[in-house]
């Protein structure tokens, strides 16, 4: 377990490649960002999983060397989890610009497990539309094959595209992945089992859990609320356009009647109690500011 200081410390020499407009660009909606964060939380994380990084890439040659087969070049694969409105797309972006910079893993890709949940057609058959982020609602069955192919080695994989303006899978769209050095794969329930004894997190190398008291959970998640009614609910074509004529008061009861009970029955039920099956749990404070770092060891 680390206080602030003590983990920025472990930065050692790792060199800050971001400038204050790389900041403002990864800045996400409801989450704040700054030099002074990136420094001490993000770039001793980052020497962390580059010195994991080149242990795997160690171990994996030892083994085929045993085995006297070709080692395969496969992604470094990162699992990032937390409730929503923690911060998360936030983060991974972050680690991606940084780990980007690295001269030993350039290609760092993001996947969000968005893209496969079930369309809303699909939910709505199932009666399950209003659970739409709880575990059940995901194609567990697609997360698991689409990580089976891409640690197995494959030169492409694709998965389905999320639309959060249709709040739904955009029919016929695909993201392409052709063998990143690294891929942070970010979402609710990442951590959560997949099919039968099979884990999406047995094909991750390190994972890592964003952590926030519940209060300020809900707090952020009611805060954006009010900056989406402001910016993208007033597009005409969003599913959540209804909301955009909310006045604040109206605007926050929606919201808190959204986070209790959906997002916090989710978090409660499903997200918080796979935490400590992470290799690393990040805890903010009410400032959004990391405040405590704890890594898993064994």
């Amino acid at each position: 377990m680390f206080d602030r200081a003590d983990w920025s410390k472990l930065r050692a020499d790792t060199p800050l490649t971001l400038s204050d407009a790389d900041i403002d660009a990864l800045r996400g909606l409801n989450a704040p960002l700054s030099l002074e964060e990136v420094e001490a939380v993000y770039l001793p994380l980052t020497r962390l999983l580059n010195l994991r990084f080149k242990g795997v890439e160690a171990l994996r040659a030892a083994t085929h060397s045993f085995l006297g087969s070709h080692s395969t070049p496969m992604p470094f694969v990162i699992g990032l989890a937390g409730s929503v409105a923690v911060g998360k797309s936030t983060f991974a972006r972050v680690l991606q610009a940084i780990l980007g910079a690295w001269k030993d893993h350039p290609r760092v890709e993001i996947v969000a497990t968005d893209g496969f949940l079930r369309p809303n057609a699909d939910l709505e058959k199932r009666g399950i539309l209003g659970r739409k982020g709880f575990p059940e609602s995901y194609d567990r069955g697609a997360l698991l094959s689409f990580l089976t192919e891409l640690k197995s080695g494959a030169e492409r994989v694709t998965c389905p595209v999320y639309s959060h303006r249709d709040y739904d899978i955009v029919p016929g769209e695909q993201i392409v992945v052709e063998r990143p050095d690294i891929l942070i794969v970010e979402g609710l329930n990442v951590l959560q089992s997949g099919m039968g004894t099979a884990f999406v997190s047995d094909f991750f190398d390190f994972s890592i859990y964003l952590d926030a008291d519940t209060a300020d959970l809900r707090r952020w998640y009611v805060e954006r609320f009010r900056r989406l009614r402001d910016t993208g609910f007033r597009d005409a074509g969003s599913y959540f356009h209804r909301y955009a004529s909310l006045s604040d008061a109206e605007a926050d009861a929606r919201a808190n009647e959204i986070w209790s009970t959906i997002n916090e029955v989710n978090l409660l039920q499903n997200i918080l109690p796979t935490r400590d099956r992470a290799t690393l749990i990040v805890t903010k404070g009410s400032d959004h500011r990391v405040s405590e770092v704890r890594l898993r060891k064994l």
